[in-house]
């Protein structure tokens, strides 16, 4: 760039019209000096220094295209200085030269009617500030300042409405004409930003105490207005309208009782006494609300049948999520190398070569098998690695199988450290493991017991039984941790003719499930949610749930069952929530401990782990709320809102919890209030608005802050979405908390929010 910049300047020749390169003479005389020397060209010597920006020969070139080239804006939007950066350079010239000052003028002008986003827009409107234009200088482009306030965005909007507001006659201009007043106020007030619609409505106020003839004008904009979702402008507005009421015409008067419909009940009423018209209803309980019927969610499904061939097998070999597919590989493998070890091995053989070095990181020189595509028996350990994911083990299963395996005993060497490992990745890498040491041992049963019969990961209790038949009458022993995941995945309700045939069971693992079955299984554990704080104040504070159940003899799963669970590395979390298909509150214990962000800043958990996990049974507590709560202030995942209808359907989501959990992360700094609010708002608007109210009443006492203590940014929003709902419900009785609130004197958003709130808990009924 540096280099045409230069040969441009040289030669005189036209220069292109090309936008880069205008960015690119944008960024070059913004960082002065940029031309390094160019000894090394001789013909180019005298040009190792750029020119001052005014003797610039390209600056009549470039000056009317830095408003209309793509990518000048995003060049340059973070120029801020005044005096030492392109603003200064561009600020000095039109100082110096009045039509410089003009042509910059209306450049910003064009440029913010051709559009862009605020990023590509910030150092227009820096430098139409640092021009500091005064009233006669806007007034020959007034209309096109309006223009920007029905779209623009905010940053450009804010800066029309400050200047026609200065034009206007209220700072020293002569006035704007009372049809260009009107359609600028209806632009404002048409804007969802409250800043620009307060701004708006104060500009309508004094305007009209200047001229009280303009009353006859406002009804149209304050109309729109009564239309905003936020309670405090609407309120604003209908103030100014019952201010001016008596200047208003007849005309104007109707215009404001046709809009009333859009006004909350208790401000409808306030404007049926001045307005008159049909009075507002007493419209019960709901306020006109007419809630949407909530989904209600299908019945599990059966689960696909295991894979039955090694050709389906072998692209499922790599990492994958899918954990009903895993499941199905798992179940088929085993049942293939049972009913035909040496044709399942000649099967897989042909597809091993290329899998070795990255799974046991060595290398082999045997010439006859190496021509052949296989290792030979010539090995070079690079050291021993741990084998993390279950698709390794599959593989390590595989190498055994075929003989190429370069060790033996890889179940005890490569298992990760077992204390660093949540007891989910445990468990899951234990039933991955035994299946490569049975595959060594030649002892693999005829199947798995835990492969899911439902899609939510539970194993029927009739189908186990029927399992267990099979391994006894094979004379085969069931595989301990594939065990142990079977007993977990039954379901909660007791299958009493299943327990009659397991107690014809005759082995030590057949008496245990036909215990289980009979009644001694599982309790629920107590779940203890708490939170740990980063030393020396650096990091984050961290979930920590902790779990209590007596003991069963049984080792995983008593490890799962007790003890506060360490914060993960967040790897296959997808099997998790079919691990606990009875019990989603130790689920949701094990995920709350990934509710946290990786370096590219994307949850570790995702909206599909939370679904899996809402469709389980056992009572859902604090853990399932505070993962619900936790993607619900995620922003970009309205998946997190679906869930929540669905838990509402279901007629199991804890409302009262979530709203505590959800209070703890925005008191942790974890979730930020707007985004909250937003999820729950949109819940509500889709027929949970009765759960919506109990988890944001209870979420409240938390949220309110003390006597002499700022509020959360976003607090009055979320108090004006508990009187909203409340108001849906009909919900009565005081918070204590919000009753204090509402007695404290001041007009604040959230003050204002908070009597209205307590004026609809407090009301008498009917």
């Amino acid at each position: 760039m540096e280099l045409a910049l230069a040969l441009l300047r040289a030669t005189g020749i036209e220069v292109p019209d090309h936008d880069p390169v205008v960015a690119g003479w944008a960024s070059a005389v913004a960082a002065l000096p940029t031309l390094p020397a160019l000894s090394t060209l001789s013909t180019l010597s005298a040009l190792s220094v750029s020119p001052a920006p005014h003797e610039d020969p390209l600056l009549d070139v470039m000056l009317p295209r830095l408003f209309e080239a793509q990518g000048v804006g995003r060049a340059l939007q973070w120029e801020s200085d005044p005096v030492r950066s392109l603003l200064g350079v561009l600020s000095a010239l039109a100082a110096a030269d009045g039509a410089r000052r003009s042509e910059l003028l209306r450049g910003c002008v064009r440029r913010f009617l051709l559009g862009g986003s605020v990023a590509e827009l910030r150092f227009f409107v820096r430098l139409h500030e640092t021009l500091d234009p005064a009233p006669h200088e806007i007034e020959p482009q007034a209309r096109d300042y309006l223009r920007l306030l029905p779209a623009a965005p905010g940053p450009v909007a804010e800066l029309a409405l400050r200047h026609l507001r200065g034009l206007d006659g209220l700072d020293g201009g002569d006035g704007l004409d009372p049809l260009d007043l009107v359609e600028g106020w209806e632009a404002v007030l048409f804007r969802p930003e409250r800043k620009l619609v307060r701004a708006g409505l104060t500009w309508m106020d004094q305007r009209v105490r200047l001229s009280p003839g303009l009353a006859a004008s406002i009804a149209g904009p304050l109309a729109l207005a009564f239309a905003s979702e936020s309670a405090e402008l609407q309120e604003r507005a209908l103030k100014l309208a019952i201010k001016h009421a008596a200047l208003m015409d007849d005309e104007g008067r109707t215009v404001i009782r046709d809009a009333l419909g859009a006004l909350p009940p208790d401000l409808g009423r306030r404007a049926f006494a001045v307005f008159g018209g049909e009075e507002p209803a007493e419209t019960g309980p709901r306020d006109g609300f007419d809630p949407p019927a909530l989904p209600r969610p299908d019945a599990p499904r059966r689960a696909p049948e295991p894979i039955g061939s090694v050709a389906e097998m072998v692209p499922l070999l790599n990492d994958s999520d899918d954990w009903q597919a895993w499941e199905r590989l798992l179940a088929g493998f085993v049942a293939l190398v049972h009913r035909d070890r040496e044709g399942t091995a000649a099967a897989f053989k042909p597809h091993l070569p290329g899998r070795y070095e990255q799974l046991y990181g060595v290398r082999h020189w045997d010439r006859e098998d190496t021509a052949a595509g296989l290792p030979g028996g010539h090995w070079h350990l690079y050291g021993s690695h741990h084998w993390n994911r279950v698709h390794q083990w599959l593989i390590g299963a595989a190498c055994s199988l075929t003989g190429v395996a370069p060790e033996r005993g890889s179940w005890k060497s490569r298992l990760p450290d077992t204390r660093r490992l949540p007891p989910p990745r445990l468990l899951l890498l234990h039933r991955a493991a035994e299946i490569q040491m049975a595959v060594e041992q030649d002892v693999v049963p005829p199947l798995l017991l835990a492969t899911p019969t439902l899609t939510t990961g539970h194993v029927e209790a009739a189908e186990l039984v029927t399992r267990m038949e099979v391994v006894e009458a094979a004379g085969a022993k069931p595989l301990a941790a594939d065990l142990q995941q079977a007993l977990l995945r039954l379901p909660r309700e007791r299958d009493g003719e299943a327990a009659e045939r397991a107690g014809r069971l005759s082995s030590a693992a057949g008496r245990l499930v036909a215990r289980w079955l009979s009644g001694a299984r599982l309790a629920d554990p107590v779940v203890e949610m708490g939170w740990t704080h980063p030393e020396h104040g650096y990091g984050e504070a961290k979930p920590a749930p902790s779990l209590r159940a007596p003991a069963t003899g049984l080792p995983l799963v008593d490890r799962m069952f007790a003890g506060s669970p360490r914060h993960g590395d967040g790897v296959q979390l997808a099997w998790w929530p079919s691990m606990f298909p009875s019990h989603r509150e130790v689920a949701a214990v094990y995920l709350s401990r990934q509710l946290r962000y990786d370096r590219w800043h994307h949850m570790a958990i995702r909206p599909d782990h939370l679904r899996e996990l809402v469709l389980l049974d056992g009572p859902p507590g604090a853990a399932v709320a505070l993962v619900l709560a936790g993607l619900l202030g995620t922003p970009d995942m309205p998946e997190a809102v679906d869930i929540l209808l669905t838990m509402a359907g279901r007629g199991d989501l804890p409302a009262a919890e979530l709203g505590r959990q959800a209070a703890a992360l925005v008191g942790h700094d974890r979730v930020k209030l707007v985004h909250l609010t937003a999820a729950l708002g949109a819940a509500s608007r889709q027929g949970a608005h009765e759960e919506v109210w109990a988890a944001v009443a209870a979420a409240l006492p938390s949220l309110l802050p003390q006597a002499g203590q700022r509020p959360r940014h976003g607090l009055a929003e979320f108090v004006a979405l508990a009187a909203t709902t409340a108001a849906w419900c009909g919900a009565r009785g005081a918070i204590p908390e919000i009753e204090a609130m509402a007695a404290r004197r001041g007009s604040s958003g959230l003050l204002r929010e908070a009597r209205r709130l307590h004026g609809l808990l407090t009301a008498k009924e009917g």
